[in-house]
């Protein structure tokens, strides 16, 4: 994660040079720091060299693709991924997400759309660069032994060790926590992550929370904390307190 005031660092990872450039300069006039590669390769090369904070994948490239790069990133990396996919690619879309990315744009797309989809992860992710106050009591959230702190965006299981999450999925978790044992529709939800309206066919919410449920439900076949209310959304059952005290660090599970 970035440090709070600094310039957040976008790597490009498309094998078109010509939209690499293009997409780099008018990230870089907004305010962005931007680094480029061509492939895999060098997507890792540029992630062992610089601190990257969010990474634009294309899913269209030879070689190993963005899905490929993506699952990749994925076995040992919360960065926030963007994924560009082709404007057919609903299933492109699916798996991707299903992957571990936290959002995509359809080609072809109006670069600011992008620039906004960014800054909304960045937002969301607590990479803002303008510096906030820091709270002197940590809000962290308590439902069925789980704790969710806010602020340092982690969640810790009821047998105490932290799970990782990405950061679509702790923003998911997050909403949910903030309105308990209500049902909000997928459109409540997707405004909520990207501040749009859902799509006919937008399915993003579904797969953010297929993943979550492997990581927070008892059996996720058959979820007691995330139910699926028919035609309607989703229902978060737990009741939801609020305690003093942040999480305590503690290695990964």
């Amino acid at each position: 994660m970035m440090q709070q005031g600094s310039t957040p660092q976008i790597l490009i990872v498309d094998d078109d040079p010509e939209i690499r450039a293009r997409l780099g300069k008018f990230l870089s006039d907004h305010g962005l720091d931007v680094s480029e590669a061509g492939n895999g390769q060098e997507m890792t090369a540029m992630l062992r060299r610089k601190q990257i904070d969010l990474v634009v994948l294309d899913v269209m490239m030879p070689g190993d693709d963005g899905l490929a790069l993506c699952r990749r990133l994925r076995m040992d990396n919360t960065i926030p991924i963007i994924l560009l996919t082709a404007l057919s690619g609903d299933t492109d879309r699916i798996v991707g997400l299903e992957l571990g990315a936290d959002d995509y744009v359809t080609k072809p797309f109006n670069p600011r759309e992008l620039l906004a989809r960014i800054r909304a992860l960045i937002r969301r992710s607590g990479m803002a660069s303008t510096p906030r106050m820091p709270r002197t009591r940590p809000p962290v959230h308590q439902f069925s032994g789980w704790q969710l702190d806010i602020n340092h965006r982690s969640l810790m299981s009821p047998d105490g060790h932290l799970v990782i999450l990405t950061s679509s999925e702790f923003d998911l978790l997050a909403v949910f926590v903030e309105h308990p044992q209500r049902t909000m529709s997928r459109e409540q939800l997707l405004e909520c992550l990207h501040g749009r309206a859902i799509h006919q066919f937008d399915r993003s919410i579904d797969v953010h929370i297929s993943r979550l449920r492997r990581k927070i439900e008892p059996n996720p076949a058959n979820p007691t904390i995330i139910k699926t209310i028919r035609n309607e959304g989703y229902f978060f059952t737990p009741s939801v307190e609020l305690a003093a005290d942040p999480v305590n660090e503690r290695s990964p599970a």
